[in-house]
């Protein structure tokens, strides 16, 4: 197959929403479609010791929650679709951010019952912000929620979209039948059962037919003519260029975990989402199609396999296509490297690729070369923008709590941080440790990793800072600089590529500092450099 074609068969797309919206559950029905699995693992029923296929970390399997991103592909319909399932919790947003730099489009999952969440609403501006393609999937409709036309205002009032249903459910909850296809111009019933063949859809291409109350009865039919007929007056008729271009957001329904509605939403969705796009350079917009091979790191996953210490970065490919044992130029190092054995993801399972194309994700096994938001090309000097570092929120010093044991920490810590979980400050006044993160529950997985993967214990000590801000002077040699380092010794600390960060006890210091040292700039975020 020509090179041009590949690129055509590529979607990458990322699940975003809430927790518990259930991306997870969609995740693995998506890969039942592929033929990927033979049968899906429900999240929450510890019952199945076989878990979902895509939470492979021990203490995902415990918390029945997804905390690092994992990276699933399929084929299906002769489509190569590769799937990033983010965290949902708040605590591991940075990963999720960071995964959507390397999306060609999502799937938003918004719960029947809660309709949209603080957490989908932040990912979703990140989207908007980005221009990314979003359909939207409205999910868990066999259980009471709310009514189908106010969760599509609720949608679009809180998470700025303009949306087009592309199905719509009969009825809702205790009385849900079915759901009616308006892509497809077809009717799939609802049996409760979720082992029975999926592929029962009943095509009917006149709604006015008595047909259509033979199937779902008399009352359900009216109402669905009804409705149907309100959003063609409504809602504008889907569009693929607005789709692409952001501006308009189709909308399906199902539950996931009964296995309905989401063979709709996979077949409109290998047809309408974006190819591999291009990406913004520090120099140029690099597009897919170009010969040379150019990706970027947006993850590192450290002890994948907890039997071989190996750390996987894996890899976006923006263009060109990547072979095995082929020389590439790592930019940040100026330094050539070439893999034996990258390779391409099904959950746990790895395999070894000899050729990945843009738009695929490629796991490198790597020694500490990597660390997130490196470029890879064949030899051009340019960096892939857009993955900063946050300001973490909370703060706290971290101790050694077994003096045996110090090497096996630093270690730890130093791969787990490269990793992205937190992020780590060093104090300029007595190299003291401390450990930043968005969510509070990252010290327990910090904690829980660094004793079962390294072998090393930890304590930690609350440090009372609010934000970390990092320091950009005007002019390192002026005097207000040194002044302001003199005077703020003791909150000073380096991060990881060594830049100075200043670390706030409060919003208020921040202001006195920044009105009192106009020289001295103060950021929130860090574009890695």
């Amino acid at each position: 197959m020509s090179f041009l074609k590949e690129i055509l068969r590529r979607r990458t797309f990322g699940i975003i929403s809430h927790p518990d919206a259930g991306k997870t559950t969609l995740t693995e029905k998506l890969l039942l479609f592929g033929g990927a699995i033979q049968e899906a693992g429900a999240v929450k029923n510890n019952k199945i010791k076989k878990g979902a296929t895509s939470d492979f970390m021990e203490i995902e399997r415990q918390r029945g929650i997804s905390v690092a991103t994992s990276v699933l592909a399929f084929n299906y319909k002769n489509k190569k679709i590769n799937i990033l399932d983010t965290p949902g919790h708040k605590d591991f947003a940075e990963d999720t951010f960071r995964t959507l730099t390397a999306v060609d489009s999502v799937i938003v999952v918004i719960d029947v019952a809660k309709g949209v969440e603080e957490q989908t609403e932040k990912l979703v501006s990140v989207c908007r912000m980005r221009k990314i393609p979003i359909i939207v999937f409205i999910n868990k409709l066999d259980r009471e929620g709310k009514d189908a036309f106010d969760l599509m205002d609720e949608v679009e009032k809180k998470l700025g979209l303009h949306v087009t249903p592309l199905s719509f459910p009969i009825g809702m909850g205790y009385d849900f039948q079915g759901i009616y296809n308006i892509w497809e111009k077809n009717i799939n019933l609802f049996s409760g059962d979720s082992r029975k063949n999926i592929e029962d859809t009943i095509a009917i291409s006149d709604l006015m037919s008595p047909e259509l109350g033979k199937l779902i009865g008399e009352k359900p039919a009216t109402k669905l003519r009804e409705e149907l007929e309100l959003i063609e007056e409504v809602y504008p008729p889907f569009s693929k260029e607005e789709y692409l271009e952001g501006n308009l957001q189709p909308v399906f329904f199902g539950s996931a975990l009964n296995n309905f509605g989401v063979r709709e939403l996979l077949d409109c969705f290998v047809e309408i989402a974006p190819t591999p796009r291009p990406k913004e350079s520090d120099t140029r917009l690099v597009m897919p199609e170009e010969e040379k091979l150019s990706g970027f790191v947006f993850k590192i996953h450290a002890n994948m396999d907890p039997k071989h210490r190996d750390r996987l970065a894996f890899i976006k490919i923006v263009s060109g296509t990547f072979e095995r044992n082929k020389p590439y130029m790592h930019v940040r190092l100026n330094k050539s490297l070439k893999f034996s054995s990258p390779n391409a993801f099904f959950a746990e399972k790895k395999e070894i690729v000899d050729i990945s194309y843009p738009g695929d994700i490629v796991g490198l096994h790597d020694t500490g070369n990597f660390k997130i938001g490196d470029t890879l090309t064949e030899g051009e000097i340019m960096n892939f923008r857009g993955i900063p570092s946050f300001s973490p929120e909370h703060f706290r010093y971290i101790n050694n709590a077994d003096p045996m044991k110090a090497k096996q920490l630093e270690k730890g810590v130093d791969q787990l941080m490269d990793e992205g979980v937190a992020q780590l400050f060093t104090l300029e006044m007595n190299n003291r440790k401390v450990i930043g993160t968005v969510g509070a529950l990252q010290y327990e997985v910090i904690q829980y990793r660094l004793e079962h993967e390294y072998g090393a214990k930890c304590t930690y000590e609350n440090f009372p800072v609010h934000k970390a801000c990092w320091v950009k002077p005007d002019d390192a040699k002026n005097d207000e600089f040194r002044e302001f380092k003199r005077v703020k010794q003791k909150f000073l600390a380096h991060d990881k590529y060594n830049q100075l960060v200043f670390l706030a006890d409060s919003d208020f210091t921040i202001q006195m500092t920044q009105s009192k040292y106009p020289s001295v700039k103060l950021f929130f975020t860090s574009e890695f450099e």
